[in-house]
């Protein structure tokens, strides 16, 4: 029988999962192997009728460069128990299935690393390559490479928050953009600065104070008074979804705000607008202080999931499918494939990222770095003390709407 190697994708969609899956099946492919897709994430392999098909060249080639995941996604995440009692082992041995290859982000890729370890404690001769997807690009990938589907997403996510500065622009508004990114700042960041917008709110900015929703307020209506001195009356705000997640639930619920919790203990931000709660929380401020402005609420998030991939994901996520195959051939297992400048394939073993629980802990914004601080140097606006004087025409006490007296920076 040939051997056989099969792919699953976990998690949520990013640009570039079908460039990744089908390039992988051409690599393969081309080198003799069968290539099987798995449907339904981690749950396939648990389960006693997981539903495959074989992907052969022509499917491949239909469907490399599109967006979404012909391969349907899920975030089932295996218990111990499924690992001791449901592990679907005949599916690897009826197929010869030498090769499991998962492509996802933090939470696929730690279940990806209980996989490695529970190969290993059984003796059972299959290899597991992890794929770094994430249009958050928060796996800590060397030299600050991106995960694959961020820099599509990004740039997707600057082409609407364009839209929407030239919206506030012309109409003399301001618009509160909401962005993706549960536990890392990186997409509102690259968008806000790609997009030049005067104060983009992520959670790495509270590096050296507690993350309140007052101060979150504070940093936005900081901008707003800001740009009313320098005659400026329009703008946009960015705030990254992750600010909410790592707010205390208590505050949460106390702003009327109800979450609910998905299959990995993460609140489902998804199901509320983080964006008109802002706005919403925003309106009242102004009313406060007898501020006459006029703000609007947009969500980034799932319009940039599955958008066909630009140029750069295209190359990318082709580069690490036939790295998977390079550390393969070389006999590399329970590792997250890495792509380096010059596009040589490097093996991450998964067992030495994770954190003191096992999993792999989120990359987040390096706020100290030259990034970061360069844009809240040069392209944000936010009140200084240079400018107590003029803002006493909007609010009594300046200093507490300071953008480093906020931050403790």
């Amino acid at each position: 029988m040939k051997d056989s190697i099969i792919i699953l994708c976990g998690g949520g969609p990013a640009p570039g999962m079908n460039t990744v899956v089908m390039s992988v099946a051409k690599t393969f492919l081309s080198n003799g192997y069968r290539v099987i897709g798995l449907h339904g994430g981690y749950s396939g392999l648990f389960s006693k009728e997981p539903r495959t098909e074989d992907i052969d060249f022509f499917k491949a080639d239909a469907y490399f460069n599109r967006g979404g995941s012909y391969l349907q996604m899920s975030r089932f995440k295996p218990t111990d128990k499924d690992f001791e009692e449901n592990f679907n082992l005949p599916l690897f041995q009826e197929n010869n299935i030498k090769l499991l290859v998962t492509v996802g982000g933090d939470d696929t890729a730690s279940t990806a690393n209980r996989i490695a370890k529970f190969l290993e404690a059984k003796h059972y001769p299959i290899a597991n390559i992890h794929v770094p997807k994430t249009i958050d690009n928060d796996l800590p990938l060397p030299m600050n490479t991106p995960t694959f589907g961020f820099n599509s997403a990004k740039d997707e996510g600057a082409h609407l928050a364009r839209t929407v500065y030239e919206d506030a622009r012309t109409s003399g508004n301001w618009l509160i953009i909401s962005a993706m990114g549960r536990s890392a700042g990186h997409l509102a960041l690259g968008i806000g600065e790609s997009t030049h917008c005067p104060m983009t709110i992520i959670p790495e900015m509270f590096n050296k104070t507690t993350i309140t929703l007052d101060k979150i307020v504070r940093l936005a209506l900081s901008a707003i008074i800001k740009r009313k001195l320098l005659g400026i009356p329009y703008g946009t705000i960015v705030v990254a979804e992750g600010v909410f997640h790592d707010l205390d639930p208590e505050e949460i619920k106390n702003a009327g705000v109800h979450l609910t919790y998905d299959e990995h203990g993460h609140p489902e931000l998804g199901k509320i607008s983080k964006a008109v709660l802002f706005n919403d929380i925003l309106d009242k401020e102004f009313k406060k202080y007898g501020m006459k402005v006029k703000t609007r609420p947009v969500e980034i998030g799932y319009d940039v999931r599955c958008q066909d991939p630009i140029a750069y994901d295209l190359t990318y996520c082709t580069e690490l499918a036939m790295g998977a195959y390079e550390l393969f051939k070389k006999g590399e297992t329970g590792c997250m494939v890495y792509v380096d400048a010059a596009g040589e394939s490097h093996p991450l073993y998964l067992k030495e990222l994770q954190g003191p629980d096992g999993k792999i802990p989120p990359r987040r914004v390096n706020i100290e770095g030259g990034t970061a601080q360069n844009y809240y140097s040069h392209i944000c606006h936010y009140i200084s003390e240079a400018d107590y004087e003029a803002a006493k025409k909007y609010v009594e006490d300046p200093a507490y709407f300071d953008f480093k007296k906020i931050l403790c920076w």
